[in-house]
Parts: structure tokens; C-alpha cells; sequence
């Protein structure tokens, strides 16, 4: 299946809200559209049989004005006549329906009816009514043979095709339901998802910090439940976490003192070099020891939040890393233009992570050079929202193979495999790096350079 098929279609909105909505809409929209349609067919068939009703009573009032004349002033009363517009009138031997077809047993009753209820006289009633109409013409006749003189008053008309958006109200009708039922649709259904992004937001919130506060366990049954459900994940993952990190903490706590019973010890030996080595490789396996002790210590989320300005901030570990290595105070640069960015962070946890990025391109390729930039959102429709703060660490060293840019960050993985803390460290200081980074909203992410080099691009919070 190629790429293509799994690409959204192109104006199908992204978030769940937006997609519920545009569905809730279009349904609505379409059960609306058959109720107007509906509404429109029954109001079209009331003003047809009104039209046809109005027309019946007006050739029932034309006929009463002509029998009441003498015969031989029927022509002219016939000429001073105003008829309503599309009526034909006229006098005849024989009944005359244009060829209107079929007969319209229907109207020739409503026809008596209206001759017989208007209390017309018995000796003036017609002797014959003939009625013919076309619906697909819309015309109709009808044949009224006088009672005196045997002739036939013929009356012929064609009505007109009713129009439903003639009326006023119908187009405000329709715009009042089409509003209403919009703005309701939206305001219920980000009532209906509010809990979906609450469950997001404290989800971020428990990937940056276990401790995070529960969620309250409110509202309908199933966000209840769904809340109950994730607070109680929550205190399993914290639960797991803490007994892991009290596991790690007690171990190297415990092994502080043998270390420190044989580093006695070892005064009594009188080979000077074997004494010499046992004491290096317990330095060494006390350092990983209190490495391991700073890994397994959360001391990040006992620091307060505060205002951070990262630019200063920058410029102080690289003014402090030229200071520290005078030999290579050349290949320690912070590139220009710095943009003066100001974010909230934990000052003393980020500074110890982005200076141990630093030293960790300095150590092993001998130049480091930083950037600080601001990253936009592609989606960001507001170019003053959804920005991010980006710090490239580079160095020109030969870099990693690229199977091991995520594995790097896991504890006791080192770049160099000699296991000598002089070339390669204790394995931790990246997983720090990461943890320091993660806990506060940002990441990090390890790339190649080319032609070679490796470049560390922390993101942070604006």
C-alpha cells in the first residue's frame, strides 16, 4: 500500500473537537435540510389547494354575476368583468375546455359544493358542470350551462406554481436554525471533549513529573471512571518508580562502606603498586557509586520553576568551559546572532544538563560550539504561539554510529567501550541530561553532522 492511502484527506480537521463537530454539523445539517424539505412539500401542496380553492370561489362568483343578467346583456357584462390575471371567460353553444384534460370530478364538486352553500337561487343553479384540469400544465375549465337560455359560460385559468422562498420567514427560519443548530453543536461537543484534553494534559504532566497532582475523579460516569482509572495508573507508576529508585539509592548507599573499610585496608599493603591499583579501582568504583547515587536522586522536581534568562545563562557556562580548559578557549564558541529569550525552567537542573553536553563535545572531539535559536510550529497558525527554544551543542568529532543515537541516553551505556572512566565516564551522564530535560517539558535528541560531528538539539518551553 503506498504512502498515499494513509494521508488524511486534505481539509479533514486534525483535532478530535474539530472532527466531531464538523460530523455533528454535517448530520444535523443533513436531518434539517429533510425536515425544510419536508415542510417545503407540505407548504407547497397547502398553497396549491389554496390557489385551487381561491380560483374555484372566483369562477363560482362569475358565474353568479352572469345568470343574474338577462341573456342578451351577458356579452357585455361579460366585457366589463375584471377577472383575476390567467382567467378567460366567454359564452358558447357547447362546453368548450380547450383541451384540458381529464375531467376533474374534484373540482366539479367543490364547485356545487360552493353553488349550493352561498345560498344561491335553486331557478339560477346551473343544469350541467362540466370540469376539466392538467397538473402538469397547471390550467383548469369549467362549463357552467345556464339554466335559461341553454348556452355555456366557460371559465378557463391557469394557476400559478407556488414558491416557498417568497415568504420572509422562510430564509430567516432557515438561518436562525442553521446558527442555533451550529453554535450549540460546537459549544456541546467542546463540552463533550474538555475531559479528553484534561486526560492529555495530565498525562504530559505525569511524563514530566510522577508526583503530578491526581485528577479529580468528577463529571459523568465514564469520565469518572476514566479519571479513576488514570489517577490509579499514576500511583502505580510513581509507586514502581519510587521502590526502583529506593532500590538504587540503598544499594549505593550500602556499598559506601565497604568501599571505604577496604580503602583502609589497602594502607596495609606493602606492595606499592599493587596499593597503588587497588586504591584507583576503588576511587573508581566509588565515583560510579555516586554517579549512580545522582542518577537515582530526583532532585530536579524539589526545584522551583522560575523565570530563566537562557541567554545569560548560555553565555556564563561557555564564559565558566573557557575558563576551565584555557588550551582550547579557541574551539569554545557561541555562535552569533543570540537572540535574548527569557523561559521558566529550573535554573540549576537545566544548567547542569546543558553544561555536561558541553563538556561531554569537548571532551571527546575538543571543540564545542552552541546556538540558540527560536523554532516554530509548522502548524501553528499564530506566529507568537506554539514556538519552541532550541539549543544545538556541535562539535566536529567523528560522531556516533547512528544504530546508537537512542541507545546513548540509556544508564551505563557509554559511547567509548573501554570501560576506563579516564576515556569514557560511568554511562550516566546523558541519561541525566535527558531526565533533567524531560522533567522540564523539553527534549532531546542526538544527530550526525556532515561531513562529520555530532550535534545535540535540546528543545525547551518558550
Amino acid at each position: 500500500m503506498s504512502k498515499k492511502n494513509h494521508k488524511p484527506w486534505r481539509f479533514w480537521p486534525y483535532s478530535l473537537a474539530a472532527r466531531t463537530g464538523l460530523l455533528l454539523i454535517i448530520g444535523i445539517g443533513l436531518v434539517e435540510a429533510c425536515g425544510l424539505m419536508i415542510h417545503t412539500l407540505d407548504r407547497l401542496d397547502f398553497d396549491r389547494i389554496t390557489q385551487e380553492q381561491e380560483a374555484a370561489n372566483r369562477a363560482t362568483a362569475i358565474y353568479r354575476d352572469i345568470s343574474e343578467v338577462d341573456s342578451v346583456d351577458r356579452i357585455d357584462e361579460i366585457n366589463d368583468l375584471d377577472p383575476m390575471h390567467g382567467f378567460t371567460i366567454f359564452l358558447s353553444n357547447q362546453p368548450d375546455l380547450q383541451k384540458i384534460y381529464p375531467r376533474s370530478q374534484k373540482l366539479e364538486q367543490t364547485v356545487s359544493h360552493l353553488l349550493t352553500t352561498v345560498l344561491f337561487p335553486p331557478e339560477l343553479r346551473p343544469a350541467q358542470i362540466i370540469a376539466a384540469s392538467d397538473r402538469n400544465t397547471h390550467r383548469s375549465a369549467i362549463a357552467f350551462q345556464l339554466p335559461d337560455d341553454k348556452k355555456w359560460l366557460n371559465i378557463s385559468y391557469t394557476l400559478t406554481s407556488p414558491n416557498p422562498f417568497t415568504s420572509a420567514t422562510f430564509p430567516i427560519a432557515f438561518f436562525v436554525m442553521a446558527t442555533a443548530t451550529g453554535l450549540l453543536t460546537l459549544w456541546g461537543v467542546r463540552r463533550l471533549i474538555a475531559p479528553v484534553g484534561t486526560l492529555a494534559a495530565a498525562a504530559e504532566r505525569l511524563g514530566q513529573d510522577v508526583n503530578a497532582p491526581p485528577l479529580p475523579e468528577a463529571g459523568p460516569l465514564e469520565v469518572a471512571r476514566a479519571a479513576r482509572a488514570f489517577n490509579n495508573m499514576a500511583h502505580r507508576i510513581n509507586r514502581f518508580v519510587n521502590d526502583r529508585t529506593q532500590l538504587l539509592l540503598s544499594i549505593g548507599h550500602d556499598l559506601r562502606t565497604p568501599i571505604t573499610r577496604l580503602k583502609l585496608r589497602s594502607e596495609f599493603i606493602e606492595d606499592p603498586a599493587l596499593q597503588t591499583k587497588f586504591i584507583k579501582d576503588l576511587d573508581e568504583l566509588e565515583a560510579m557509586i555516586k554517579a549512580t547515587l545522582d542518577f537515582g536522586r530526583d532532585n530536579t522536581r524539589h526545584e522551583p520553576i522560575a523565570s530563566l534568562d537562557i541567554t545569560k545563562l548560555l553565555k556564563t557556562l561557555i564564559y565558566e568551559l573557557q575558563e576551565t580548559h584555557p588550551d582550547k578557549k579557541e574551539a569554545i564558541l557561541l555562535c552569533e546572532p543570540i537572540p535574548h529569550l527569557t523561559i521558566k525552567a529550573r535554573p540549576i537542573s537545566l544548567k547542569r544538563a546543558l553544561q555536561n553536553l558541553m563538556e561531554n563535545a569537548l571532551h571527546y572531539a575538543g571543540n564545542v560550539s552552541v546556538t540558540l535559536k527560536i523554532e516554530h510550529l509548522s502548524t501553528a497558525k499564530d506566529p507568537h504561539h506554539d514556538q519552541r527554544v532550541v539549543i544545538l551543542i556541535e562539535d566536529n568529532g567523528t560522531g556516533i554510529d547512528e544504530d546508537s543515537l537512542d541507545q546513548v541516553f540509556e544508564p551505563f551505556v557509554r559511547m567509548e567501550t573501554s570501560r576506563n572512566r579516564a576515556t569514557g565516564g560511568t554511562g550516566l551522564g546523558l541519561s541525566i541530561t535527558r531526565n533533567i530535560i524531560h522533567g522540564q517539558g523539553g527534549d532531546i535528541t542526538l544527530s550526525n553532522r556532515q561531513p562529520h560531528g555530532l550535534c545535540a538539539k535540546v528543545t525547551l518551553m518558550a
